[in-house]
């Protein structure tokens, strides 16, 4: 009896020790957690956390709840590749990020190399706001996703809805910081010319974030006389471009990409009424339900990143509730495979991966700012009016033929 009691608490302890070490999904967020892309960064971290407790919230996987580590990576690439490098050890198998293309770019690559390196280790990278076209181009990767659009995607979408609306004009002028993010967002608007009836009377790459006054570029943006100002300027680059422009007393409609970054419109004041911007979310364009939601977990209406960033952890919780790891190793590629095979329904429509370059097809929501709207911005009485939903499929542009993404077991 002594023996059977012995053999029933050493299989119970067993058991015991398994169910203790079934394997947890570790997600590690490697954002800008401090230094001036530190609001930014907050938010991606703040949504991801937001979502992943859904998931723990609906039992986890793989019988343990989903963990969350951070890493500030202070704003720069070469500290992401530190920070990479500890979440391997640490065992982290998704990263998340989205403040910077530059910092994205430094984590494809330092995924795709650890993969190649591992076999049987690999890590996913879910990219939330790198939108330099060359992550799905030349640096395309099986195990890197990109949840956000692109500058292709913002401006046929501005073009659509501006010309719908009858604020379009046929003069364009384009300005845009001088790096890989701005760089497209200028031979986006020359790709649309032709389709949207506009021609580019001038177009201007400038430094990022070290130009105090737009004045000197305001005054030739005025020689040049346009209706329209398409702009990818993002944080103080892009509320002094557009100050500058009142100050002068411009006439013009602004088509942007960065308008409601947290503070623009307080900053801006009623110098942003009537501009346009094109991004992956806005309550305005929804039933309210998930803003609701998402204010009672956190105190705020989700805003800027923080609604599509819950969309992309909500989408890699549907592929994960496909699969069944049985609380044995957790399998990074049979995950990838399955988020490639996931279509998630979001307030303002459907999200799905196309398989070839790993970009979303996604809606984008063009609004333009106007008074006393339903979700108000910056404690102001102004905030942004949905003009129209663009469909995913409507918005997508063609993979790049620079991608050549290696396959598993290619």
């Amino acid at each position: 009896m002594k023996r059977l009691a012995l053999i029933a608490a050493t299989s119970a302890l067993a058991m015991g020790a398994s169910a203790l070490h079934a394997e947890p999904l570790k997600i590690g967020i490697i954002e800008s957690l401090s230094g001036a892309q530190t609001s930014t960064g907050r938010l991606y971290a703040n949504a991801v956390s937001y979502a992943v407790a859904r998931i723990n919230e609906d039992g986890g996987f793989n019988g343990e709840p989903v963990e969350v580590i951070e890493y500030d990576n202070a704003g720069g690439a070469p500290d992401a590749a530190t920070k990479f490098r500890q979440a391997v050890a640490d065992g982290v198998d998704v990263i998340f990020q989205g403040a910077s293309s530059a910092i994205a770019g430094q984590l494809t690559e330092d995924v795709r190399k650890h993969n190649l390196r591992n076999p049987g280790k690999e890590v996913m990278f879910i990219n939330l706001g790198g939108e330099a076209m060359e992550l799905t181009g030349d640096k395309c990767q099986f195990y890197h996703f990109r949840f956000t659009t692109t500058a292709p995607m913002r401006v046929n979408a501005l073009v659509s809805a501006m010309k719908e609306a009858g604020d379009l004009g046929t003069k364009v002028y384009s300005i845009n910081q001088n790096y890989s993010w701005g760089q497209d967002m200028q031979a986006a608007v020359e790709t649309a010319a032709a389709g949207g009836d506009f021609e580019i009377v001038d177009e201007v790459l400038h430094d990022v974030n070290k130009i105090q006054d737009f004045a000197p570029f305001v005054a030739r943006l005025k020689s040049a006389a346009p209706d329209t100002v398409f702009t990818g300027n993002w944080s103080n680059d892009l509320l002094l471009l557009m100050k500058a422009s009142g100050d002068a007393g411009l006439d013009v409609t602004f088509a942007t990409a960065y308008l409601d970054q947290p503070g623009n419109i307080a900053n801006a004041g009623e110098t942003a009424l009537g501009h346009y911007i094109a991004n992956n979310y806005d309550n305005a364009a929804t039933d309210g339900e998930f803003a609701e939601a998402y204010k009672a977990a956190t105190g705020h209406y989700p805003t800027f990143v923080e609604g599509h960033t819950a969309f992309a952890v909500g989408a890699l919780q549907q592929a994960l509730e496909t699969l069944d790891f049985g609380g044995d190793a957790i399998d990074v590629t049979k995950i990838a495979l399955a988020l490639e095979n996931t279509t998630y329904e979001t307030p303002v429509g459907p999200i799905s991966v196309r398989k070839e370059d790993h970009q979303t097809i996604r809606p984008v929501v063009v609004s333009k700012v106007v008074k006393n709207p339903k979700y108000p911005a910056d404690d102001t009485d102004m905030g942004f009016e949905t003009v129209e939903v663009v469909s995913g499929e409507t918005a997508i542009y063609p993979v790049q033929d620079s991608c050549k993404m290696v396959r598993p077991g290619e």
